[in-house]
């Protein structure tokens, strides 16, 4: 194993060293024995970032005007957004232009964007497409990889939501607003045979779709998220039973002569559409359990849940809840490194009454539900060295690419008192498998500038890429600073 060392450093400095070593000695290195809990408590303390703040870092690469356009207003998520919806334009543009934006053409346009909506949220599609974006070796470019690696733009857990989802969600209801007018237009003139029971229903649903908005709209999401939630599930199936009902009453009122409504139905692309989505809003119900849950609680501030009914693979995440009609909350799966242990465990930190209650009142059993979904850092072993930043239980993720080893990684993980809050076995754990992690206490040095504390790192260890797993501001402003600095950077999205 080589080790590579900083020239300024001195032989008594406790910092630490940088490991440059490939998967296997990385793999070898994690388990040795000489790591005990003394030299690992020592690591711990080393003070790495002594001295930091007066390095020299890349400058950003282009001037503001240019970065601020280019990695903020027009962000990965917000060019798939405006592609989608500018796609949507288009065809609307296309019908208008060859006199074909009629009623029929306008209710395919709306079930086609809420079957492309629902489905890049449906959790063996987003895991499809991982698999499928994240198979570059790391031989391939890394130009095309970094690119690849946005895939958790279109799909993903731990995040608020996605780009296509977004995009394809107002689009629909656009094409919604579009058709009740035109239908409106069209009846009250006696322009197209459209029944008043189909147009009673469209503007329901038209009504419906407007609320569930408002609701989903960032500043209302944030301030009222439990209203969020149930407005997006009950009002969601609502309107998918009206959609139902809505083909059914449209394709009865367009049917030709001699043509019965079965036939109508069946010949009527909406109606597989809408087979699609109800399909896909059932299944992961199908998969709705009770499971037993060993809680073991870490502090006051947070508690692990070991649990063992279903495989995982990395950065993978699981959804958990008391009451499934309720609310579902959304956590990282940790295997067990050790050989033999089948478990693996999710990190709760206090967050809101119901991460409160877990952690206060610790379950035996919890319901899950679907099936484990890939979330942002499965892109973690597409890359050949990754720097992994994390704010307190945001370790959660990370665990599981350290504990895998299929790419070394060095893990940078700020926290206030991280053995008291989430417990000295999962540290320890972390250190064994990772013995290069730096763990910075902020209530003891105060909160870092992350940005220049993880440009050393970058340049230590050599490493390609950078995902970052904490709340939306430092995400986005840690995300903001490397990529501008040309380092690509990966976090949780959290647009909506």
């Amino acid at each position: 194993m080589s080790a590579g060392k900083d020239s300024s450093r001195s032989s008594t400095d406790e910092t630490l060293h940088v490991e440059k070593q490939d998967t296997e000695k990385h793999q070898a290195a994690s388990i040795s024995s000489t790591d005990s809990p003394n030299n690992i408590e020592a690591k711990e303390n080393a003070p790495y970032w002594d001295g930091y703040l007066d390095e020299e870092y890349i400058d950003k690469k282009h001037p503001k005007l240019v970065r601020n356009l280019r990695y903020m207003f027009f962000s990965a998520y917000r060019r798939l957004f405006t592609l989608t919806f500018v796609a949507n334009m288009s065809v609307f543009v296309a019908l208008s232009a060859t006199h074909q934006a009629n009623t029929r053409n306008i209710a395919y346009a709306i079930v086609t964007n809420f079957a492309v909506s629902i489905l890049v949220r449906q959790e063996y599609i987003i895991n499809l497409l991982f698999d499928i974006f994240t198979a570059l070796p790391k031989s391939a470019p890394l130009f095309i990889r970094r690119t690849s690696a946005r895939i958790f733009h279109f799909g993903g857990h731990l995040a608020h939501d996605t780009s296509v989802h977004s995009a394809c969600s107002i689009s629909g209801t656009i094409w919604s607003i579009l058709f009740v007018a035109m239908g409106t237009r069209e009846y009250i003139h006696g322009l197209s045979p459209i029944s008043l029971a189909t147009l009673v229903v469209s503007w329901v649903i038209l009504g419906l779709l407007l609320m569930i908005l408002v609701f989903a709209y960032p500043t209302m999401r944030n301030k009222f998220h439990d209203y969020f939630e149930w407005t997006h599930r009950f009002l969601g199936w609502t309107v998918v039973a009206l959609f139902w009902a809505q083909v059914v009453l449209f394709s009865n009122d367009t049917r030709k002569s001699g043509e019965n409504l079965g036939q109508a139905c069946v010949r009527n692309p909406s109606f597989w559409l809408l087979y699609a989505i109800t399909s896909s809003i059932i299944l992961p119900w199908l998969r709705l359990r009770k499971v037993e849950v060993r809680s073991v609680r870490l502090s006051k501030h947070a508690s692990r849940l070991y649990l063992n009914y279903t495989p995982y693979s990395t950065g993978t995440t699981i959804q958990l809840t008391h009451s499934p009609l309720k609310e579902w909350h959304g956590f990282a799966a940790i295997p067990e490194p050790e050989p033999g242990k089948d478990e693996f465990s999710v990190i709760v930190s206090r967050a809101g009454d119901w991460t409160s209650n877990v952690i206060d009142d610790p379950p035996t059993q919890l319901w899950v539900r679907g099936i484990p979904t890939s979330g942002v850092l499965r892109i973690v072993p597409m890359f050949r060295r990754m720097i992994l930043v994390a704010t307190g239980s945001g370790v959660g993720p990370c665990a599981h690419a350290i504990f895998e080893g299929r790419t070394p990684v060095r893990l940078l993980w700020t926290s206030p008192n991280v053995r008291e809050t989430f417990g000295r076995e999962l540290v320890d754990q972390i250190l064994r498998y990772a013995p290069d992690t730096v763990i910075y206490d902020t209530r003891k040095y105060g909160r870092p500038d992350l940005v220049k504390l993880i440009l050393k790192m970058v340049k230590e260890f050599d490493a390609e890429a950078v995902g970052v797993i904490s709340n939306q501001p430092l995400t986005e402003k840690v995300v903001y600073g490397l990529n501008s600095r040309g380092i690509p950077a990966y976090g949780a999205i959290f647009d909506s």
